[in-house]
């Protein structure tokens, strides 16, 4: 039963990275969707906590610990595909998909170090956030200001 599924997931996965890369509309789309919804995802679980933070949702210890261990998990993931030079606005093509600017990819450095911050933000947040909503809110802060230091540099401002 379990080769039975793996092989259908298997086939699955490869007609629907072919249909998808054959269906692309402009540069990148998969690339720009892809980090898109890693972007969400860590919006979402950001969210969460700061519900939790902000007294909206009552401080949950257990579910404080996961969703802090799955933003630290993400931190980790190597997502260098979704990143591929030329993907940033700086084109008129690409203007209207993508808010990542060319610096990205220019100041490879800087990036290193804001991306590295944001590690050991999500680090100390996972091995906090369980420990009561003092340890979240402290540990949350930091995150947050690891990704808006991102942001500020590398992401075209609304």
């Amino acid at each position: 039963m379990i080769r039975i599924f793996t092989l259908a997931l298997s086939a699955f996965a490869i007609l629907f990275s072919v249909g998808v890369h054959a269906a692309e509309k402009f540069p990148f789309e998969n690339e720009i969707n892809a980090r898109k919804s890693f972007m969400q995802v860590n919006k979402f679980n950001l969210m969460l906590l700061g519900s939790m933070v902000k007294g909206v949702r009552d401080y949950d210890a257990d579910l404080a610990k996961a969703t802090a261990a799955n933003m630290h998990l993400a931190a980790q993931m190597n997502n260098a595909g979704m990143w591929p030079k030329g993907s940033d606005n700086s084109s008129s093509e690409l203007k209207e998909h993508t808010d990542a600017l060319i610096d990205a990819w220019r100041d490879y450095e800087t990036l290193a170090q804001k991306q590295k911050a944001w590690l050991d933000a999500t680090d100390s947040l996972a091995e906090n956030a369980g420990n009561g909503i003092d340890a979240l809110k402290k540990s949350l802060g930091a995150v947050g200001k690891s990704c808006k230091g991102c942001h500020d540099d590398f992401k075209q401002q609304k």
